[in-house]
């Protein structure tokens, strides 16, 4: 029994980039990446998911050319020639399984440990030396610092165009970073990159402007944002439409086209007095396409480990109302993570309607690339 999935499959277009569908596959760190190259077993778990229909591919976080970029063993590199080389043959193999492909462009900012990276002696680099409010890690970044890694950005860009990827998504949320100049908790800075929302905006909006002017204007830029963090789930960027648009408004003057709003259920609204989540209300006041994320597809929640049948599933986590507030074009996008990382087939599985051939998601699939 085929489900009716509507506007999960519909084509979307935007500048060159054109999708079979508007389903994608959410970035998710998988540790599989030796010396920060990705090899055969990374292009051949991309591949799966391209060839079972995803229609985007946003992959793993991916670290920019930055000494304290990466925080966590083995993760990919966006830099060097053999890092590079291991990306083509992952664009060339979703491509060739009709898919389009985003890297995620990463730095971890604070989150870094003493001891991690390739060169263990580099600290965490943060606006302000915070790992969170009151935690101090690391080093506060000189402006030199926050220029290099601006730099750091494009340079990946340049090169992900260069691969043939059709677009990059930026890594703005959970803490990292980007979040954390965002962040007031962990930007505590008294120059034009700390204080208001306008100061706080800048580094961010410093990486969109050079990554465009870099990509030329019909190169697709992702953001993904986030109210949450790791270090503080209930954390807030903004408490109310008003300063959403606000925040929203410098990023698209700056080049951004696509809004990735990472929630971690997507159905929950942001803002009292409307069903609107992030993504929604995102769209409204941005004017741009959003994607949202959290949870979809899933029969356990990830948060409270309590399970259901596939079939409440259905109705409870994903697809009935995703497909209503699709419909009612709240956002254009929506991004499957866990379900996807579990069965790669997960988005055939659906449309087809053979829920009882689906695979739970287990943490031990984090365990193995499949």
């Amino acid at each position: 029994m085929t489900m009716n999935l509507g506007p999960m499959f519909q084509p979307f277009d935007m500048h060159n980039l054109t999708l079979r569908n508007r389903v994608a596959m959410a970035p998710m760190t998988r540790n599989f990446s030796p010396k920060g190259v990705p090899g055969e077993n990374v292009v051949a778990y991309y591949r799966r998911r391209a060839e079972a229909g995803v229609g985007l591919i946003i992959t793993e976080g991916t670290t920019v050319n930055h000494p304290a970029a990466s925080g966590y063993p083995d993760v990919p590199a966006f830099h060097g020639t053999d890092a590079l080389e291991g990306w083509k043959h992952v664009v060339d193999a979703v491509h060739e399984a009709g898919g389009a492909i985003f890297p995620q462009l990463w730095h971890v900012g604070s989150v870094r440990k003493a001891g991690t990276g390739l060169d263990t002696s580099v600290p965490g680099y943060s606006p302000s030396g915070l790992f969170a409010p009151g935690k101090p890690n690391g080093k506060a970044m000189s402006k030199e610092d926050i220029s290099d890694v601006v730099t750091a950005f494009a340079d990946a860009a340049q090169d992900a165009k260069a691969l043939g990827f059709d677009g990059v998504e930026i890594h703005g949320a959970h803490g990292y970073l980007l979040d954390q100049f965002l962040w007031e908790g962990t930007n505590q800075r008294d120059d034009e990159y700390g204080g208001s929302m306008e100061n706080r905006l800048r580094f961010v909006v410093e990486i969109v402007e050079a990554i465009r002017h870099r990509v030329g204007p019909e190169f697709p830029i992702m953001l993904r944002f986030s109210q949450w963090k790791q270090q503080d789930y209930s954390a807030k960027l903004v408490n109310s439409p008003e300063e959403l648009e606000q925040f929203l408004k410098p990023l698209v003057e700056a080049g951004v086209d696509i809004f990735h709003a990472s929630t971690r259920r997507f159905w929950e609204p942001e803002f009292e007095g409307s069903n609107l989540n992030l993504a929604g209300w995102t769209q409204k006041l941005s004017g741009k396409p959003t994607m949202s994320v959290g949870s979809v597809g899933l029969t356990e929640d990830f948060i409270s480990g309590t399970m259901a049948s596939k079939q409440e599933a259905v109705e409870q986590f994903g697809i009935d109302e995703l497909v209503e507030r699709m419909n009612n074009h709240e956002f254009e996008l929506i991004a499957v993570g866990r379900a996807l990382l579990q069965d790669p087939e997960w988005l055939t599985k659906m449309k087809e309607g053979r829920l009882g051939e689906v695979d739970d998601f287990a943490r031990k699939s984090l365990t193995k690339l499949y």
